[in-house]
């Protein structure tokens, strides 16, 4: 629909990567864009079309507009932003000064769009948190089957050794009663000894430890559901600890990666980080998927953490087959995916590098073919003001 949208719009709309780059152009922009000396095969980057001043401007959250010289004596008015408070891409706006009505026209459709591409944002975001927990869906309904299973074969256990304990319980009543109590001594001993109760005495308080841990298993796996899936479009910028967010993401992934991989946990110590948890829970759960897929057989993964000055880092680092150099350029390019048909929608990545941009903070990568990779992402311990 806003594809569609966008399609139907006189003025051109370019979305573009951070570094410039062209994500999406309307066939308006597309049209206006092929007008311009500088144009190629490869498309336009901001920077061929806008003053420097332009990107930093907007990059500082401002908003830049002005008219910009577009060959022939041709003239355009331009209008440049990030498309959401503390976004990643920027929103450019193309508009003939003939087709152009007055300034608050421009602003007005420009506003318009912002809104439109924000909203498909979230959509979009949410979209792919729910495809990983589909994705997970079998391994987590194992992850919580398992220790309901032992739990309900605990019951039964219990069951039986409640009705032992009562048959016991009526020996002595039944000894307590009679006239000489000692006399029954014989028969409480026949009984203990039949229903085995030194065992049960022994046995029922590890049966007790095993249940409890089951069912506070099965409730860290749904409390750690509820707070991945949920939306953070209401949530506000909180401080909060990373560690806990990775255990958390762990403890939903683990049964799809423990076939396949060791996890090592090298954490550093981190202060509270002011972050939206529930996105940077997702950037990590992108990076484990991505490094237990990378591994053929058996291998490792690393998790390590660690503060350098004002900012802390996140690494994931696997075994696996590692990524050729020639597709490093583009791993973080909407829908390009390394993976075969049908395992990936090649979102993963993008989706994340958004995220750790729209922290103010950036994501990197080194991997060798054949050996393995490495992924940081570095964030600011506080946002930055404004």
């Amino acid at each position: 629909m806003l594809l569609w949208t966008l399609a139907e719009l006189r003025e051109g709309v370019l979305l573009c990567d951070p570094d410039g780059s062209r994500i999406y152009a309307n066939p308006a922009a597309d049209i206006l864009c092929r007008s311009h000396p500088l144009w190629s095969e490869q498309g336009l980057r901001l920077d061929d079309m806008l003053p420097p001043d332009a990107l930093r401007q907007a990059g500082e959250g401002k908003v830049w507009s002005d008219y910009v010289p577009f060959g022939e004596g041709r003239m355009l008015a331009a209008r440049l932003s990030l498309c959401s408070e503390g976004g990643s891409h920027y929103l450019l706006l193309l508009q003939d000064p003939g087709l152009v009505r007055d300034d608050q026209d421009l602003l007005r459709r420009h506003a318009e769009l912002n809104v439109r591409l924000t909203a498909a944002q979230e959509k979009l975001l949410q979209a792919e948190k729910m495809a990983s927990i589909g994705q997970l869906a079998a391994g987590v309904a194992h992850e919580i089957n398992n220790p309901i299973g032992y739990v309900h074969s605990n019951l039964g256990s219990l069951q039986e050794y409640l009705s032992s304990l009562f048959a016991l319980i009526d020996a002595y009543e039944r000894a307590l009663r009679s006239p000489d109590p000692q006399a029954q001594l014989a028969e409480i001993d026949q009984t203990r000894e039949r229903l085995d109760i030194d065992f049960i005495s022994r046995d029922l308080p590890q049966l007790m430890t095993e249940s409890r841990e089951g069912i506070e298993r099965v409730t860290r796996i749904v409390r750690d559901l509820k707070d991945f899936s949920r939306s953070d479009r209401d949530s506000a910028w909180k401080l909060a600890d990373l560690h806990a967010g990775l255990d958390s993401t762990i403890n939903i992934v683990w049964n799809e990666l423990r076939y396949k991989a060791d996890l090592e946990k090298r954490y550093g110590e981190l202060p509270l980080v002011e972050c939206l948890q529930s996105e940077l829970n997702q950037v990590f759960m992108n990076l484990l998927l991505n490094a237990g897929q990378a591994i053929a057989e058996r291998g490792v993964i690393t998790v390590s953490s660690g503060r350098k000055g004002d900012e802390v880092w996140v690494e994931i680092a696997d075994t696996g087959g590692g990524i050729h150099e020639e597709m490093l350029q583009r791993i973080f390019d909407p829908f390009f995916t390394t993976k075969p048909v049908g395992t990936g929608t090649g979102l993963g990545l993008s989706i994340s590098y958004g995220i750790v941009a729209k922290h103010h903070g950036r994501i990197e990568v080194d991997s060798v073919s054949g050996e393995g990779s490495r992924f940081r992402v570095s964030l600011p311990v506080r946002q930055p003001q404004g």
